[in-house]
């Protein structure tokens, strides 16, 4: 809303110019989120508190998790408003790729909050059945991508080539055609969330990797789309360009902005649980993101703790419906530290340690071509 004042406004105040640069809103939309969710998140608590939506916990969890059943859960509803009231204010609303990403964010975050009253309500930790979330997950993923890439919103953008990270996209590039890569970006929507949503399982744990993600693609997209006159930074750092996907950095900013607030109150020993509503969602704003920045490999690196994440508790289903025995003490991984007696506190900070050398391994290939 900001940028389409300025354009109407800035002939008569010369001052508003300065929305039309990424990096100024981008810093906007970050204090934005941060304040709204920051300021409200006190009264948000006391009312789930009120409602008693509270934690339900997995029987067979770690024994210190009994005493966080009936902390106030949900508490993705309000990240996720501070971000979209953000990315309305900051962003280019003309922009395809806001609306496509927002769209996924907000339908996740819908599967992710009945989830969460299922929950509630039937006062167990099974929810949405897992084919049914699936279903919702990949059919919306796919829609999305079937209306971007067969040119409902313009030829230009429809771009079905895998990039290899590392590597100029002069020589390791290849098309894999319009339904395969619809299908594959589905499949990288879905996965990214569902993982994401697997590391949210202790105080603070999911919060900074997510950021640290969402800041990685920031500059990615920042890069991937930007142009200073007739220089364009991609083709210098060998990277694909995707024109006005930049406008992606600002909604990174933002989703930055709504955690850094829900950290504040969700870090060790947690005021509120972000829930599968806040989960689910930034998972798929973050795999839209890489996609339509054309990351979708490098994001493997990017969101690698999040792989990681899924990939154990892939592992250990695959391995116990075969052998009844068990790899991890505990699925997802970050249980199975706890369970080896590391403190929680230890387990989360060391996963964030782990998850900015990730994104810096990631920026590195940038120049690393």
């Amino acid at each position: 809303m900001f940028l389409w004042l300025s354009n109407h406004f800035r002939d008569d105040f010369g001052p508003l110019n300065v929305f039309r640069y990424v990096t100024f809103r981008s810093m906007g939309a970050m204090a934005t989120a941060l304040l709204i969710a920051v300021l409200l998140y006190p009264r948000f608590i006391a009312l789930l508190q009120a409602k008693q939506l509270g934690q339900v916990v997995r029987d067979d969890g770690p024994e210190a998790h009994f005493s966080k059943g009936g902390t106030p859960t949900m508490g993705g509803v309000l990240l996720l408003l501070a971000l979209v009231l953000s990315v309305a204010l900051w962003c280019d609303l003309s922009s395809p790729f806001i609306w496509l990403t927002t769209a996924i964010t907000v339908v996740y975050g819908g599967v992710g909050f009945m989830d969460d009253w299922l929950k509630i309500r039937d006062r167990n930790s099974k929810g949405v059945s897992e084919s049914h979330k699936m279903i919702a997950q990949f059919g919306s993923a796919f829609i999305v991508f079937a209306l971007f890439y067969f040119g409902f919103l313009g030829k230009e953008y429809a771009d079905t080539q895998l990039y290899l990270p590392f590597a100029s996209t002069k020589n390791f590039s290849f098309d894999i055609g319009v339904i395969p890569y619809i299908a594959f970006a589905s499949f990288v929507v879905v996965a990214t969330s569902t993982t994401v949503n697997f590391t949210d399982g202790l105080d603070g744990l999911v919060t900074v990797p997510v950021i640290v993600a969402a800041g990685a693609f920031a500059v990615l997209c920042y890069l991937t789309g930007a142009k200073f006159g007739g220089f364009e930074v991609a083709k210098y750092l060998l990277i694909p360009n995707v024109k006005g996907v930049q406008e992606l950095a600002v909604f990174c900013a933002a989703m930055i902005g709504a955690c850094l607030a829900f950290l504040w109150y969700n870090t060790f020993p947690a005021l509120v649980f972000m829930g599968d509503v806040g989960a689910l969602a930034l998972g798929g704003a973050l795999g839209m993101v890489s996609v339509f920045s054309k990351n979708e490999l490098l994001g493997v690196i990017v969101n690698g703790l999040f792989v990681v994440e899924g990939a154990s508790v892939v592992i250990q289903r695959f391995w116990y419906k075969r052998t009844k025995t068990r790899i991890f003490r505990m699925a997802p991984i970050h249980h199975h530290f706890e369970k080896k007696g590391w403190p929680e506190p230890r387990v989360t900070v060391r996963f964030w340690i782990v998850s900015v050398m990730l994104a810096l391994l990631a920026l590195a290939s940038l120049k690393l071509r």
